[in-house]
């Protein structure tokens, strides 16, 4: 039985560990606040999971979902995430992780940068363009009708394979979105982020908690990418 590591235990990464042990995947969480502030999560996760250190999360997991502000990264243990399939659902906001020239200049996609403070870690950016609430919602059995897809980027063309079976036993097809370099076409402010993934992709902002979702099939996805222009992140909103 595979084992998901999840180092961040907010709303992406507890909604990742519901489907993770829905799909009988061990689950081990980790938070910056440590073991016991998780007990709750894990007891309603049930016997597949577990709240472990960072370190357990990283060491026990056969990939990890990494689901920490970009701001927190930079204080990981050194070569924590070597040589792991690593599935990066981060997203930079300006407001909350602080002016990074490369990003706001767009040297560096969010991804790529990363990747760079990741060293040895097999980076593939997912889960980072959909709303928590719709993780769980969305997700389908493999085969069904009106499956949802993911895009997916990565430098790495084998761990690009490995988290789209991962995600695939999760409840979501996959479109792949190319490199790293690639991957700012379906962060905030792109047509591939957020709205897509709503009934009614037109909803006004302040109708979106209300909103219902809607499938999303992998043409859609594909055509959200494809319509992408790259956006000034310096005005980039929390």
């Amino acid at each position: 039985m595979p084992t998901l590591g999840i180092i961040g235990s907010g709303n992406i990464g507890s909604a990742v560990a519901r489907l993770a042990v829905a799909a009988e995947m061990k689950v081990v969480i980790a938070n910056s606040r440590g073991p016991e502030s998780l007990q709750d999560l894990v007891s309603e996760l049930g016997p597949l999971a577990q709240a472990g250190t960072v370190e357990e999360a990283a060491q026990q997991g056969d990939a990890v979902v990494l689901s920490i502000p970009l701001k927190a990264v930079k204080d990981l243990p050194d070569g924590l995430l070597r040589g792991k399939v690593v599935l990066d659902t981060s997203n930079y906001y300006p407001s909350r992780d602080g002016s990074i020239e490369e990003l706001i200049n767009n040297t560096l996609t969010t991804s790529e940068l990363m990747q760079d403070q990741l060293p040895g870690a097999r980076l593939v950016k997912a889960f980072n363009n959909i709303v928590a609430g719709h993780i769980p919602v969305l997700a389908r059995p493999a085969g069904s009708g009106d499956r949802t897809a993911l895009p997916i980027a990565s430098d790495d063309a084998q761990a690009k394979a490995e988290a789209a079976a991962i995600i695939d036993r999760l409840g979501f097809d996959t479109v792949d979105a190319g490199s790293l370099a690639d991957s700012w076409r379906f962060e905030p402010d792109t047509p591939a982020y957020g709205l897509v993934y709503f009934e009614d992709p037109a909803v006004a902002k302040q109708r979106m908690m209300d909103a219902e979702p809607g499938p999303t099939p992998a043409d859609q996805i594909q055509a959200a990418l494809d319509e992408a222009t790259r956006v000034n992140i310096a005005e980039r909103k929390f």
